[in-house]
Parts: structure tokens; C-alpha cells; sequence
């Protein structure tokens, strides 16, 4: 069993990463392998609209030489996925939230998969972050893992960020309560297959 975590912050080693890096350990501890992709350096164009995704025939985005595409790839046979970004201005870091809006729009195949989130934070903003990592997972139909509290851990760096034992202790049930979700969903789809995805009825309400 597979998990993928996307680092979202520009700094491979901070806060971010502490974060995964403790929900992993405990993915690890039920036999679970996380691989940590380090996503939020760029650059990474965002989404242009030009719905080339969207016809028949076409998978992945039509933009190429940034890791989209690839991360498409890396989630077709994994069993989850984790989402991890820092508070700017009271949201998602900007070069994540274009990887994100690409990722999810053309398709991340994580339709009853599950997802985590972990968020970094110096002292407020986390709670908007969190919901906004969450509305990918939860349009794609992905199966979010439950917790004790927002997925939110503080720190100005990662050594800091270990002095946040209430921080600490979230990530830790996130890992386990994910290794659990992942193993339950393994187990109870063989007898109870996921129900299919319908065409989407799209309305607008312009007159």
C-alpha cells in the first residue's frame, strides 16, 4: 500500500514537511509507504480555462513541463493522498494552489481514496487552509480522514514546530486514523464495491 504527499511549501525541509513526515511515520508503523513529493518551489502555471481536459480523448492537462501530469501518474495506483501547504495571506501557498487547481481539474483519480491534510502555520489562517485543501479531496470524492482537531501544526521552522505537542499529537492520529481508513476501505470493497461516479448535470444560473 502506497500514500502520496504533496509538499506545497517552497521549502523542502520546514514545517511542511515535519508534518508529513510525522503522519507518515505513523503510515509506516501499519505497513503503509508514503512517497513525499516536493511540489510548492515552481514554478507552476496555473490553470488557463481551456478546458483541453475536458474532450474526449484527452487525459492529464495540456500543460506540459511541470509536475501535473506526472503527479496524475504517481495517484493511479495509490491508496491516498496527503495535501500539505503553509498559510500566505490567510491561504493556500500560491504555487500549490495552481499544481492543485490543474491536479484536481483534470482528473486526480482519487475517487473513493482517501485524503489527509496538513497545514503550517506561524500563529493564525489555518483553519481557512484546511477547508480549502479539503474542498479538492471532497470534489473528487475522496474519503477525508477523520481527527482530533484541524490538521494544523505551528512553527516558524521544523525544529520549532516540535515544541507544538498538540500540533504533534494531530498529525499522529491523522497517520493513524488514515492507515485505518486506508485498511477498512481495502477490506469492506471487496463486498461493498464504491458506487460509480455519474455524468455531472451542470447548471447555470445566468439568464
Amino acid at each position: 500500500m502506497k500514500v502520496v504527499a504533496f509538499n506545497g511549501s517552497p521549502h523542502p525541509d520546514g514545517v511542511v514537511a515535519r508534518g508529513i513526515s510525522i503522519v507518515a511515520g505513523e503510515l509506516a508503523r501499519e505497513g503503509i509507504d508514503t512517497l513525499t513529493v516536493h511540489v510548492g518551489a515552481g514554478p507552476i502555471q496555473g490553470c488557463t480555462a481551456c478546458m483541453w481536459c475536458r474532450k474526449a480523448g484527452n487525459e492529464g492537462c495540456v500543460i506540459e513541463g511541470d509536475p501535473v501530469n506526472e503527479a496524475r501518474e504517481m495517484l493511479s495506483d495509490a491508496r491516498g493522498v496527503i495535501l500539505g501547504s503553509p498559510v500566505y495571506y490567510g491561504g493556500i501557498a500560491g504555487t500549490f494552489k495552481c499544481f492543485l487547481d490543474r491536479l484536481f481539474y483534470s482528473g486526480s483519480g482519487l475517487g473513493h481514496k482517501v485524503g489527509a491534510t496538513v497545514v503550517s502555520l506561524r500563529r493564525s489562517g489555518g483553519i481557512a487552509v484546511f477547508h480549502q485543501l479539503n474542498n479538492y479531496l471532497n470534489l473528487a470524492q475522496a474519503v477525508i480522514t477523520p481527527g482530533i482537531y484541524w490538521d494544523v501544526i505551528h512553527g516558524s521552522n521544523a525544529e520549532e514546530t516540535m515544541d507544538d505537542l498538540e500540533g504533534v499529537q494531530i498529525m499522529e492520529t491523522q497517520g493513524r486514523n488514515m492507515a485505518w481508513l486506508i485498511k477498512a476501505l481495502a477490506s469492506g470493497s471487496r463486498e461493498f464495491p464504491p458506487p460509480p461516479t455519474p455524468k455531472r448535470k451542470h447548471t447555470n444560473f445566468i439568464r
